[in-house]
């Protein structure tokens, strides 16, 4: 399976707010089996956006890397069947 080049973010911690150092990315929503679509988020010239599946808040903070969370362990690895 190839690789992606768009950040992927999860919520398995239901935090109420993620940052991260991106302003394009997909939301997954939790871990499978309790995922929602994965859905392509652009933030544009804003510094936030909430997920329409899931309603996490996305803050963009340009200290962190694209693999970086805060809180951390918000990325979305995909595992190999």
């Amino acid at each position: 399976m190839a690789g992606h080049n768009i950040p992927h973010f999860q919520n398995d911690g239901g935090y109420r707010v993620i940052e991260i150092g991106v302003k394009e990315f997909m939301c997954t929503g939790a871990s499978s089996p309790f995922d929602h679509p994965h859905i392509f988020i652009d933030m544009g010239d804003e510094s936030e956006k909430v997920c329409s599946y899931c309603s996490t808040l996305f803050r963009h903070n340009p200290a962190l890397k694209a693999e970086q969370t805060n809180p951390p362990g918000c990325v979305f690895h995909v595992r190999a069947a």
